[in-house]
C-alpha cells in the first residue's frame, strides 16, 4: 500500500509538537490499530480472529505500507485463519486478477506459507473509522503516560493556571501542557472565576489508571501549607516547621508551627509586623463574600499548652488532662467565653481537636467548680512553658558549645595558623661559617657563637640579603680620630682662621659621632673589599669632601651665626 511520505511525516510531526507523544508512539499505535481492523475485516469470532497471523510494517524511506495475512500450507485444516490446503491456495491464487505472474505461478507444499495482501479497497468504511477510533484511545493512553511522568513528582506542590471555563459544576483551568477540571467542592467558599483569571491549585494526587487524571484543590490543607511556604521565607528556608494544619474552606482555618531555635518565635514570624504576613495569605483564600480566618499556633511537645493555644482566639485558664487517657482533655473557659471557644457551628472547637489530634470538651469556670475538677490553671501553664523554653535554651546552648572551634573571627573554617619555619641545615651553615671565621683569627666557634646570641638573640639567617655596605666600611676602617684632624687642617690653611675653626670644630662633632663605631673589637664578620679596595674608596671619599668644602661660603655662615648672637 503506497502511502505520501511526507504528508505522513508532516501529520506526525503535528501530533508530537501538539500533544507532546513521539514519532515511535504514533507509528506503534498505528500499527496496532490497522492490524486490529485487518483482522476485523477477516469475518468469525473475535476470538477466531484475534488468532490471525496479521502482520502490518511501515517502510517510510520508500512510502509503502506493507499488510499480510500469513496462513500455513497443511493437509488437514483446523484452524482456517491460520492454515489452508494446497488446493484451496492455489484456487484462491487462479481467483486473483491482480496477482504477479510469480504468485500465479507458483507451486505450493506443506509447510509454505500462504501470503495474502489486501488492497485499500478491501477495508470497509466501519474499519477505517475503528483505525480511527483506536488511535484516538492510543493517544489518550501515552497522553496520560506523559503526563503523570510530567507531574508525579509535583504531588503536594502549587501550580498557576488560567481558567477556560467556570460553571456551577467547576472550572476548568489551563496549566501548559494539559487542561485540570476544579470541582465546586475544591473551591474555597463562594468564589467566582471569569475566562482567562490566574489562579492557584494544589496537585493533590496524580493517577496512572485508564481514567487517571491530575486531582486539584483550593479547599484543602495542603493548598494552605503551600501558601505559607511560599509567602514565609524562614518556613522556605527550614527555620520554622508546620507541625499540623485544620482547616474548613472559607470559614476557618488553624495552622500549628514550630522552631527548633528558641531564639524564634514561630506564630509571631508568620504573623507579621503589624500582621502583614498573614494579611498577604489570607488575601489569596478566595475571592468570596465572606474572608477565611486563620489562627496560627505555636506547636508545643506539651499537650495541655496546645490545646491551649489551638484553642484561640479563645482564652483558656485552665486544662484538666490525665496522662493515661492521652487522647482526651476537658479545656474550662469563662461563663462569657464559652460561645468563643467553641465557634460558630462549633468550627473552633472542632478545627482544635483536629488540629491536636486530641477530643476537646470546653465548659465554663463555674461549672467546672460545680463539678469540683481538678486542673492546672494559665498560670501554671505559662511556667511549664517557661521551663520548657528555658531547657530548649540550655540544650541548644551546649550544643553549640561542643562544635565551635577556636577560629579567628574573619578566618574560614579550618584554617590552621602558619607555624614558625625551622630549616634543617640552617644550623649546620653557620657552623661551618663560624669555625672558618675562628680558624683565621684564633677564635673559638663557642665563643663566637655566645656572642652572637647575646647581640641578636633569635636572629633568622637570610642568606640572600647582603649587609649593608656602609656598615662594612665603618667597622673596617683603619682611620683614627688625629689623622683625620691632621687632614682637615692640611686641607684648610687658605682659609682664615676663622674658617679653619668653624670646620673643625664640625668635623670633631661628626667624628665624635661616628667614634663609638670605629671602636670595635676584632669579630668574626668578614670584609666584603680588600685592602687596595678600602684605599680606594678612602681616596675617592676625601676627594668628595675637598671638592664639597671648596664650594662653601663660610661667610655666609658666619654672618648667620653672628646675627644670632
Amino acid at each position: 500500500m503506497k502511502i505520501n511520505v511526507e504528508e505522513f511525516n508532516a501529520a506526525i510531526e503535528a501530533i508530537e509538537n501538539q500533544k507532546g507523544i513521539s514519532k515511535e508512539t504514533v507509528i506503534n499505535a498505528l500499527t496496532e490499530a490497522m492490524t486490529r481492523a485487518y483482522r476485523r475485516e477477516l469475518g468469525g469470532e473475535v476470538s477466531d480472529m484475534d488468532s490471525a497471523d496479521v502482520r502490518v510494517t511501515f517502510d517510510l524511506e520508500k512510502g509503502i505500507i506493507d499488510m499480510k495475512h500469513v496462513r500455513k500450507i497443511v493437509e488437514d485444516v483446523q484452524d482456517d485463519y491460520l492454515e489452508i490446503t494446497k488446493e484451496d491456495a492455489q484456487a484462491e491464487i487462479k481467483a486473483e486478477e491482480k496477482k504477479s505472474k510469480e504468485s500465479r505461478g507458483k507451486k505450493y507444499i506443506e509447510g509454505d506459507e500462504f501470503i495474502e495482501e489486501p488492497s485499500l479497497s478491501f477495508f470497509r468504511n466501519a474499519t477505517l473509522m475503528s483505525i480511527k477510533s483506536t488511535m484516538k484511545q492510543k493517544f489518550a493512553e501515552a497522553e496520560r503516560g506523559i503526563l503523570y511522568e510530567a507531574f508525579k513528582d509535583k504531588i503536594g506542590t502549587m501550580i498557576t493556571g488560567r481558567v477556560e471555563t467556570f460553571d456551577d459544576r467547576g472550572a476548568s483551568v489551563n496549566i501548559g501542557r494539559t487542561s485540570v477540571f476544579l470541582p465546586h467542592k475544591e473551591m474555597i467558599g463562594d468564589e467566582k472565576f471569569n475566562t482567562g483569571d490566574p489562579i492557584k491549585l494544589f496537585i493533590s494526587d496524580v493517577g496512572n489508571t485508564k481514567n487517571s487524571h491530575i486531582a486539584v484543590s483550593r479547599a484543602s490543607e495542603g493548598f494552605l501549607k503551600a501558601l505559607f511556604t511560599e509567602d514565609i521565607s524562614e518556613i522556605y528556608n527550614g527555620t520554622i516547621q508546620i507541625k499540623a494544619a485544620a482547616r474548613q474552606a472559607g470559614e476557618r482555618s488553624k495552622i500549628a508551627v514550630y522552631s527548633s531555635d528558641p531564639n524564634v518565635d514561630p506564630a509571631g514570624a508568620c504573623i507579621g509586623p503589624n500582621g502583614n504576613r498573614i494579611q498577604k495569605i489570607v488575601g489569596e483564600l478566595g475571592n468570596g463574600s465572606n474572608k477565611e480566618k486563620v489562627d496560627v499556633i505555636a506547636y508545643s511537645e506539651n499537650p495541655m499548652i496546645f490545646v491551649s493555644e489551638a484553642l484561640k482566639p479563645a482564652k483558656v485558664i485552665g486544662i484538666s488532662y490525665d496522662e493515661e487517657v492521652k487522647d482526651e482533655c476537658t479545656a474550662i473557659v469563662r461563663d462569657d467565653s464559652l460561645s468563643l471557644a467553641i465557634g460558630k457551628k462549633g468550627v473552633n472547637v472542632r478545627l482544635a481537636s483536629k488540629l491536636t489530634g486530641i477530643k476537646i470538651d470546653v465548659i465554663t469556670e463555674s461549672q467546672a467548680a460545680e463539678d469540683e475538677i481538678t486542673y492546672t490553671t494559665s498560670e501554671e501553664l505559662e511556667s511549664i512553658a517557661l521551663a520548657l523554653k528555658a531547657e530548649r535554651i540550655s540544650a541548644a546552648q551546649k550544643e553549640a558549645a561542643a562544635t565551635v572551634e577556636t577560629v579567628l573571627p574573619g578566618l574560614p573554617e579550618g584554617y590552621v595558623a602558619p607555624q614558625e619555619r625551622v630549616y634543617e641545615n640552617e644550623q649546620t651553615d653557620l657552623d661551618e661559617a663560624l669555625q672558618e671565621e675562628a680558624d683565621e683569627e684564633d677564635i673559638t666557634p663557642t665563643t663566637v657563637k655566645e656572642e652572637i646570641k647575646v647581640e641578636e638573640p633569635a636572629p633568622e639567617v637570610k642568606e640572600e640579603e647582603p649587609a649593608p655596605v656602609a656598615e662594612q666600611i665603618v667597622v673596617k676602617t683603619t682611620t683614627s680620630l688625629s689623622d683625620l684632624e691632621s687632614s682637615l687642617e692640611a686641607q684648610s690653611n687658605k682659609e682664615n682662621n676663622k674658617k679653619s675653626n668653624y670646620k673643625k670644630k664640625k668635623k670633631v662633632e661628626e667624628v665624635e659621632e661616628e667614634a663609638p663605631l670605629t671602636k670595635t673589637e676584632p669579630t668574626n664578620a668578614m670584609s666584603i673589599y680588600t685592602e687596595e679596595e678600602l684605599a680606594k674608596l678612602k681616596e675617592e671619599e676625601e676627594a668628595e669632601e675637598e671638592y664639597e668644602e671648596d664650594d662653601i661660603d663660610y661667610d655666609e655662615y658666619d654672618d648667620y651665626y653672628d646675627e644670632d648672637k
